[in-house]
């Protein structure tokens, strides 16, 4: 039977104050963004406004149609009138973390909802391929059937420093290590079906990417654009020689915003610098980097003017303020959905939509999950355990399930020693600040003491049941690794791939049906 709950994402560790205020208290933001995506009126109100020239809407198509084929998707981009529901996620291994695929849903499921009610849309998937981080993209972690963490990685041979991850050949992917993952789950076989016929030898990983997405999602209508198709940047190359142009403006913009953003008490998720530079440049298969020096741009092997820069606007790559702005000039995005590093983005890129583009899409915050089997689920209310138990670490975890294993008669013990002595302690302070004042702070020290070590002993005895009790102990590490693992969030490690392989490829669907854009909660489903 499934069950759901929901988190509030400021139980959640390491949230950050604009994101938790972006959730629950926007007006504390608003001004960072152009509009909230709070009802199907404002999303009507920013369609009127969202001026998209047919003649880049026929280039866009036809990019469209070479990269994903004909569809209903590509038939309804076509129409005049028709916005885009955009997300991204970097071309990680074997789809990356869960989170790319809970991205993915949102965007479909908003576009959905919006094409109901009048507003056709379509959801898109920006590949940013561009990108040359490549020990973001090389590996992904997966479980176990007893959920020990597994990191599957991908080796560096056919990669530089500074080449594009999406073209990056993958000549052996991991496949054997996710089958020793995989076998014993009811659903193994089948997942690594998809996988081996997603990333076949020599596959790059923006081809692959696309291509497993492609695969778990086909039924919900993404459209893919990847930025390094020749048309693409094409398109994208007249804005990025107006930005070459604009860039001494829009990097004071960016440094005010900057402090605008910390002096509300929150963080810039990019550091701007006077040498940062809003471009890279694409040159064979490498992205250079490049820093602005004294009105010039430097590359470790040579000074670009601003004028030579805008000649190779069509080789230019943007970073990552720049880039949604570029990814909506390319497309009719109507908003945009992201998690709180994107939203992050998106508050500094604010000054740049203005001053580039004059309009900004509606910000939308992915669904989150936490996915838990019904065993976890019966252990977590066997021992008391609530989902924030894990965030405090496995050993706070062994300890309340020690604590709930102590004989009860020994916890009754310990308890009633522990209230005696506290008030024999209590009257003896009493009569001592009697006798004498100047006792009274050492005789606070002392009874502080006391009770410490008799709460030290009891914990010690608590975790001597726990150690005599190993199935406790199996239970304890089987509910962290899958809740907590490696001390982060669950979508921000784990593939969904172990998911389905241990549900099945319905859990898609019902992931989907989850989706609720009026929660701003994170999201805890008991498959």
């Amino acid at each position: 039977m499934l069950e759901s709950a929901c988190l509030r994402h400021t139980e959640i560790p390491h949230t950050t104050r604009l994101f938790s205020d972006f959730q629950y208290h926007y007006d504390r933001v608003a001004r960072f963004y152009n509009g909230s995506a709070a009802s199907i009126e404002s999303y009507a109100e920013a369609a009127k406004r969202l001026d998209y020239p047919a003649e880049r809407r026929t280039r866009l198509v036809a990019a469209a149609r070479a990269r994903n084929g004909e569809s209903a998707s590509l038939d309804l981009l076509a129409r005049p009138e028709t916005v885009a529901i955009v997300t991204g996620q970097q071309v990680g291994l074997f789809s990356g973390p869960a989170y790319s695929i809970y991205k993915a849903l949102t965007a479909a499921h908003l576009a959905a909802q919006l094409t109901a009610q009048g507003i056709p849309a379509v959801p898109i998937f920006w590949l940013p391929t561009e990108d040359h981080d490549f020990a973001e993209v090389n590996h992904t972690f997966v479980f176990d059937p007893e959920h020990r963490p597994i990191l599957l990685k991908v080796d560096d041979a056919n990669t530089k420093g500074d080449r594009p991850t999406g073209a990056i050949r993958i000549d052996a992917p991991p496949i054997e290590g996710l089958q020793q993952a995989l076998r014993a789950f009811p659903y193994g076989e089948e997942v690594l079906e998809v996988v081996r016929e997603t990333y076949p030898p020599g596959v790059t990983f923006g081809a692959a990417f696309q291509a497993i997405l492609q695969r778990l999602l086909g039924k919900y209508g993404l459209l893919f654009v990847d930025p390094l198709d020749p048309a693409i940047r094409a398109m994208a190359a007249p804005l990025l020689r107006e930005a070459v142009r604009q860039d001494e403006q829009l990097h004071q913009q960016l440094l005010e915003r900057n402090k605008e953003l910390e002096a509300a008490g929150y963080h810039a998720q990019v550091h701007i610098e006077p040498k940062t530079s809003l471009f890279f440049l694409l040159e064979g298969d490498r992205r250079i980097t490049l820093r602005r020096q004294n009105g010039d741009y430097v590359s470790k092997e040579r000074r670009y003017t601003a004028s030579e820069l805008m000649e190779l606007a069509g080789h230019l790559s943007p970073n990552a303020l720049l880039r949604p702005v570029i990814q909506d000039h390319v497309l009719p995005t109507l908003a945009y959905v992201g998690g709180p590093a994107e939203l992050a983005y998106l508050a500094q890129s604010q000054v740049l939509y203005h001053d580039l583009l004059g309009k900004m899409p509606l910000p939308v915050a992915r669904s989150g999950f936490t996915l838990l089997d019904a065993r976890t689920a019966k252990l977590m209310k066997r021992y008391g355990l609530a989902l924030s138990s894990f965030f405090h670490g496995d050993e706070r975890v062994r300890e309340i399930i020690a604590q709930k294993l102590v004989p009860e008669a020994l916890t009754r013990e310990f308890t009633e020693i522990q209230k005696t002595t506290a008030e024999s302690l209590q009257r003896l302070r009493n009569d001592l600040v009697a006798f004498d004042e100047s006792l009274a702070f050492a005789t606070d020290k002392s009874r502080a003491k006391i009770l410490y070590q008799l709460a030290k002993i009891e914990r010690k005895a608590a975790r001597e049941t726990l150690i005599r009790n190993e199935r406790a102990a199996q239970d304890a590490r089987y509910m962290s690794n899958l809740i907590y693992p490696e001390k982060h969030l669950q979508e921000r490690l784990y593939s969904i791939l172990p998911f389905l392989a241990k549900h099945g490829f319905g859990l898609i669907d019902t992931l989907y049906e989850h989706v609720r854009l009026d929660c701003p909660d994170h999201k805890v489903l008991v498959i």
